[in-house]
Parts: structure tokens; sequence; C-alpha cells
């Protein structure tokens, strides 16, 4: 039989329509209308959630057994074609869910038609969504996951390796290389937190709302959301399909966790510039110059760091569509998906970016060690050790260090370069046990307190970041 032909596409439209209708809808109605083009990402859901009904449907005997079967024989069916690229996706059928419903009307006959018994195309959509969302999440923290565990490996490798760490893009303090990833782990942990809380509120099933208002027939609305691996079915029907709170969390987490991926894309391509020049990357993740044959450009981290102004667009996009809706179903609500799906690839494509920038940037110890030896990031050491040694108060101990700062810039020295007499003649109270202490590897290992850059804290908060969020 051939497949979505005109003639079962005009019927399908009439039995949906029903008799209310006795022309079919003008060429622009149908190209504004249409979200094929899209929405057929879709079909695993629209299949799954179509077993689920009419699996259900049997249970309590609205449809037969003999119907049921054929149902899912049907879809099983067109999953396969879909996947084999053998099914003809039609405009003039609409949406994912009406061109498979005429193909399952061409393969199986009258059941095909018992199907949409007890259900609205309302809570068909929003189920298929919150399901494709839900996978969505779970892809998403196995991403997540494995770019940590690839921060992770890195900072232990280099837990020791020295270089400035920075504040307004000033040199500060010296930090551990290892110190610094471990940032983003934490920053990465709370993206993954944030996907699992937007997963379980979503997790109640809209199917068996019906258009709103629920259906007069016996259906059984938990044993489909258990079905699909819902907690619960969806306590208020208007709600139910009125629902794209799921949406807004993804995109709100998505915008989020892009903007950590954008600071980090910028610290890499910071650390990669020739003034820097604190790690390299390879040609697997740059580009050259079509006139310039020296260029080495970090695009892969250009682009990661473009990617939050297509997320967080897709975000306001879906705010505004909602925000002045009543309740239940608009056809504008049609507009919440392609903002999702296409934040979906940008953090997608991101995630999998960054992740493979962090497995190829190889560190370059001396041009860290050559960077802190300018910027005085040993002067905080200095005043905390005239606080601790001396019993100075910090602010004292703060204005003694800046001067001693002062007069080593003056002199074109380094803090551990100046001699204890230049040091004792801006505060006589200093000590010879000075020496030694004012080098930057002392002062990174002094910083010993809980989360601080000391090499030895920086591997215990390694050992303990692979046991809260699971990573080996």
């Amino acid at each position: 039989m051939a497949k979505n032909d005109k003639t079962s596409q005009d019927e399908l439209k009439s039995s949906i329509w029903g008799g209310r209708f006795s022309s079919g809808p003008s060429q622009l109605m149908q190209d504004i209308n249409a979200s094929i083009s899209y929405d057929k990402r879709l079909y695993r859901q629209d299949i799954a959630g179509s077993k689920a009904h009419a699996s259900m449907l049997a249970a309590v005997k609205i449809i037969s057994n003999d119907d049921c079967h054929a149902i899912h024989s049907g879809l099983d069916q067109i999953a396969s074609e879909i996947e084999a690229g053998d099914f003809v996706f039609s405009e003039a059928l609409e949406d994912i869910h009406m061109n498979i419903e005429s193909r399952l009307a061409e393969l199986i006959g009258e059941p095909a038609r018992r199907l949409h018994t007890a259900r609205s195309r309302n809570d068909q959509v929003a189920t298929d969504f919150k399901l494709w969302v839900r996978d969505l999440l779970d892809s998403i923290d196995h991403a997540l996951a494995d770019m940590q565990g690839a921060l992770l490996d890195k900072a232990e490798a280099h837990a020791d390796l020295l270089m400035p760490g920075f504040t307004h893009l000033q040199t500060a303090q010296p930090v551990t290389f290892g110190f610094h990833l471990m940032a983003y782990v934490e920053m990465l942990g709370r993206d993954r937190g944030r996907f699992a809380d937007a997963r379980r509120r979503l997790n109640e099933s809209p199917l068996g709302a019906a258009a709103l208002a629920g259906t007069s027939f016996p259906t059984d609305r938990h044993m489909t959301a258990t079905a699909l691996g819902f907690d619960r079915p969806a306590a208020n029907a208007m709600d139910a399909v009125s629902d794209r709170d799921f949406a807004l969390e993804f995109l709100a987490s998505a915008a989020i966790c892009s903007v950590h991926l954008s600071r980090f894309a910028e610290e890499l391509v910071i650390w990669s510039s020739d003034r820097f020049g604190f790690i390299a990357l390879s040609d697997a993740f740059t580009t050259g110059s079509s006139i310039m044959p020296q260029k080495r450009n970090p695009d892969a981290a250009e682009l990661v760091r473009a990617k939050p102004g297509r997320i967080i667009g897709a975000l306001t996009g879906l705010l505004i569509v909602l925000k002045g809706l009543p309740l239940a179903y608009g056809k504008d609500m049609q507009e919440d998906k392609e903002g999702v799906f296409d934040a979906a690839d940008a953090l997608g494509i991101a995630l999998a970016a960054t992740t493979g920038m962090i497995h190829d940037m190889t560190p370059q110890p001396d041009a860290m060690l050559a960077a802190l030896t300018t910027g005085f990031p040993t002067a905080t050491d200095l005043a905390d050790y005239m606080v601790r040694e001396l019993g100075m108060p910090f602010r004292e101990a703060h204005h003694a260090s800046g001067a001693i700062v002062a007069e080593a810039a003056a002199k074109g020295l380094d803090l551990e370069e100046m001699s204890l007499d230049a040091l004792q003649a801006i505060e006589p109270r200093i000590k010879p046990d000075i020496i030694g202490l004012l080098s930057v590897a002392s002062a990174a290992a002094a910083r010993t307190s809980f989360g601080g850059t000391a090499p030895d804290e920086v591997r215990a908060r390694i050992a303990d970041a692979r046991q809260r969020f699971a990573i080996q």
C-alpha cells in the first residue's frame, strides 16, 4: 500500500477535524500550521506513548486485545521505517502525531482509528515532549559527567603545576592548574543538580488528560504513567496540557550551563593566546587563517563561547510565548519546540567540543611560571606573615605589605628577591624566618584550608569529587 497518499491524508484530516469543516485550509494556513519539519524528532516518544495508551485501552476493555496487538505491530513497523529512512513525512499532515496515525491507518485499517479514544493531541504532544526532554536531560547528565571526568583527570595530573590566579584579569595569587580546573568541576556539578531537579519535577504524565478536562472513559492513567516511566500522572488535566515548565526549566538550566562553558572557553582563548601561552591546543581544535599563514585560532573555544546567545535566546523566546497565554492550550504552544531543539543541539555540541578540548589541551609550565614573576603574587602572603608571626592587625599588615611592594616595584625586584635589610627598613619587626616564605611555591603550598590551592588539598578534593559525583 502506498505510504501517506493524498486520499488517506484527506480522510484522516476529515476524521480528526470532523464535519464542522467543509473544505481544507489554504496553502498559507498549511505552511504556518505545519510543524513536521522539526517535531518529527519526537517519533520515538510518540510511538512509545501510543503503545502505552493502546495497552491501557485494552486493559480496561475500551478496545479489544486484537486491536491492541494490531496497533503495536503497526507502530513497530512505523518505527522501523522511520529509522531506516523509508518513511515519507507529509507537511499536509501537520505534525508527527498525524503522520504516524495516517501511516498506521494505512497499515492496519480500522484499529488505528480506535487509538485516539480517550486522548487528545493536547495531552499527546505534552506527553511526547516531556518524554523527549526527559531523555535529553539524561543524555546531558552523561555528557556533563564525562566532562567532569576529563577535568578531574587533568587536574590530578597537574595538581602541583603553578600558575597565576587572577582577579580582574590581574595577577592575584599563585594557584595550581589542577586547582583552577577543579573550579569547573564544581560548576558542572551544580549544572547536573539543576538538570536533575528539572527531571524530577517533569516526571508526571500528561497522558489521559485529553483536551483539558479529562475523559468520561474508564481509563487508568496510573497504568500509562508507570508504563512510560513517570512517577505519577499529573494531578490536574488542565495543568497537564498547559504546562511547559519542564521546557522552561531545561532552557534555564541549559542557559546557566552554557554560560559556564563559555567562561571556560574564554579562559581557553586567553590561555592559548600568544601573550599568555599557558596551554596549547592541537590541530584538532584550532583553525588557520585564509591570509595569515602563522595563525592558529582557537575557533572551537570561540564557538562554544558564542552558544549562550542561542540558548538564552530560546529561553527568552519561550517565556514570551507563554507569558500571556490563558489556560489551557493555544496554538501558540506549537512554538515551544524549535527553541528547545535548537538549544539542545547547541548545548550538546558545546559539551562535546569542550570535553574534547580538555582532553586535548597541553599545559605549558614555563609560561605559567614566567607569568608568576610579575604582579607580586605573594604580597598577601607577606601580609599574612606579619599577622601570624608579628601579631599585627591585618589592615596594618596590609599597609606595610603594600609599601614593600611599592619599594620592590621601584627596584625592579620580586618580593622574594628583596633582602632582609630592605624588608626591615619598611617594617623593622620582620624576622629572618621570612626568607623562603615568599616564593610562589611556598605561597601555594601554604594554602591548606579546605578547598584551598595547596597541592595535597587539591588532591583531597579531587578524591572527594570523584565520590560525590560518582566519577572514576
